[in-house]
């Protein structure tokens, strides 16, 4: 039998997963920037295996609109570049038989608008994610009340329970705002 504050803890350690996917997915929601972390989903074929670009090549920005991918092997070149246009990222690597380099265009005000949308949305998907989390700590506390835990100990357990979310949406909206100026920024 699980005590309250287990409750709450486990609550916790799942917010806190909910609040880093939600910061991961938030870099891959470019602005513009190049960043290395926007190839983190790009999957080489690698002797048979899918393997993260990161770990067959060194990944680099030498500015701030190109991003240089350096293969430890000169056979991955031609894999790499597939595996970048296969994942539609909507970008053009250039091939020079040594280097692969990705030009960043630059982002229309219309493409800002639709990429402030876009993390609206992700941020709005963490937060049914964290209420969802707020509705299971919840039962979980109502189900320890019936199991004989006392009434105020469950009682302050929800009351923990929705301080502690609420802090975790405070957390959201704070990404979301910084994201929003990240893209908004010329």
């Amino acid at each position: 039998m699980s005590t309250v504050k287990e409750v709450i803890s486990k609550l916790q350690e799942q917010l806190d997963k909910n609040l880093s996917h939600t910061s991961v997915e938030f870099t891959r929601i470019r602005a513009g920037k190049a960043s290395p972390d926007m190839l983190d989903g790009v999957m080489v074929e690698y002797y048979g295996a899918a393997t993260p670009l990161s770990q067959v090549a060194n990944v680099n920005t030498p500015d701030a609109r190109t991003i240089s991918i350096q293969p430890w092997e000169k056979t991955l070149i031609r894999p790499i570049e597939t595996a970048i246009i296969n994942a539609n990222l909507g970008f053009a690597p250039q091939n020079d038989g040594e280097f692969i380099r990705i030009s960043i265009p630059p982002v229309t005000e219309e493409r800002r608008k639709e990429l402030v949308k876009r993390a609206k949305a992700e941020c709005e998907n963490s937060k049914v994610g964290i209420r969802n989390l707020r509705k299971d700590a919840n039962e979980r506390i109502k189900k320890l009340k019936s199991d004989g835990t006392s009434e105020d100990e469950c009682a302050a357990g929800e009351e923990s329970v929705q301080r502690i979310i609420d802090n975790y949406i405070k957390k959201t909206d704070d990404l979301f705002t910084t994201k929003e100026k990240e893209i908004m920024t010329v």
